[in-house]
């Protein structure tokens, strides 16, 4: 058995994949894949009229706001968000917490001006900064709710005088989120959500058409939304996935359930890092992520002997990113309980034989 810990593209439960298999030869019963049926047949429609609405179920997504389901995953997000809500002579807000918030600044400077409210890259992204204003004038303040590389996660979202976009790339579907309180939402689904290939995107309608640009109609959330996700052909199997792992997750409880389910997963590895000698966490503890647990050895020259070790567990993807080194557990929402305790047996194993 394997104990997939991989980053993304992220692991998936276990009967989603057996289903979306099984809709790869045959879709319901209707003797095609769905790899080879039009997305306008009626039922790739039902497909995607499923998964927009438990998306709007899951979030309670209040009336006026949009669901969409995009191709060019969040990095393309990076730059269609300012496209659409930046104004050439105008300026956005951003919050600066690891590589993917500093990405989305780069392409936000296309657009207009860019102002970092707050960063903490000198100290290589380990915490969340937290006394900073935003600024009143700006066309609206962008933040990544949980950076992957660095295992750090905001744990409350921030009041904004202006329209709040975020980034939930890597933790989207994990914890509970007030919808209205943001005016764009954005993710990659490859994290807890489905395959890579489709972008769940969250909008609030009247925040749109406010720019004095042109924009190209595949890049315009208008036209996304008029087309009902379909001005061109979707990315069906994506999505098709995705709804599966939505009913999943409702089946579950919904968001608060594997809300506490991520609690305790992550208390639980936490703890085991904490109470061992051989290893320490990263992030500074009231920033530390729910979705990526990311620790060092003490001792460097002891990380192969533990990899290798967890490799003939079955624990695989643990490799810490090569920006901060060490080990990566990604724990999102289909990993079991039951895989993190096997980590955590291996962890402590390794700690009593190399003493």
């Amino acid at each position: 058995m394997k104990h997939n810990f991989g980053a993304g593209p992220g692991i998936l439960p276990q009967e989603v994949l057996k289903q979306a298999a099984e809709a790869v030869i045959d879709l319901n019963g209707i003797g095609l894949s769905l790899l080879e049926i039009s997305h306008r047949s009626k039922e790739f429609e039902a497909v995607l009229d499923e998964a927009v609405s438990l998306v709007k179920e899951l979030f309670s997504v209040p009336e006026g706001y949009s669901v969409l389901f995009l191709q060019g995953g969040a990095s393309t997000q990076f730059a269609l968000a300012p496209y659409n809500l930046l104004p050439s002579t105008g300026k956005a807000a951003y919050l600066e917490t690891g590589v993917w918030a500093n990405k989305a600044i780069k392409e936000a400077k296309y657009f207009g001006e860019v102002e970092i409210v707050a960063t903490s890259k000198e100290s290589n992204f380990t915490y969340i900064p937290k006394d900073y204003t935003i600024p009143a004038d700006a066309a609206y303040f962008h933040i990544t709710s949980n950076n992957t590389i660095y295992g750090t996660q905001l744990q409350e979202f921030p009041k904004s005088p202006i329209p709040l976009v975020c980034d939930m790339s890597s933790d989207i579907f994990s914890r509970k989120v007030n919808i209205a309180d943001f005016g764009l939402i954005y993710a990659g689904a490859q994290k807890n959500m489905g395959p890579a290939g489709v972008t769940l995107v969250i909008v609030k309608d009247d925040i749109l058409g406010k720019v004095d640009r042109k924009i190209p109609a595949m890049f315009n959330y208008q036209t996304q939304i008029e087309g009902g996700s379909m001005y061109n052909t979707p990315p069906c199997f994506a999505i098709y996935v995705s709804m599966l792992t939505l009913r999943w997750l409702k089946a579950k409880g919904g968001v608060a359930a594997i809300e506490q389910e991520n609690i305790t997963k992550a208390r639980v590895l936490y703890d085991a890092i904490d109470a061992n000698p051989l290893f320490k966490a990263v992030a500074a503890p009231e920033d530390r992520s729910n979705m990526n647990v990311c620790f060092v050895m003490e001792n460097p020259e002891l990380e192969k002997p533990f990899l290798k070790l967890c490799d003939e567990r079955g624990i695989v993807g643990i490799k810490g990113h090569r920006s901060v080194g060490g080990f990566r557990a990604s724990i999102y929402n289909a990993l079991p309980l039951s895989s993190i305790l096997v980590l955590v047996d291996v962890m402590n194993e390794f700690a009593e034989s190399n003493k």
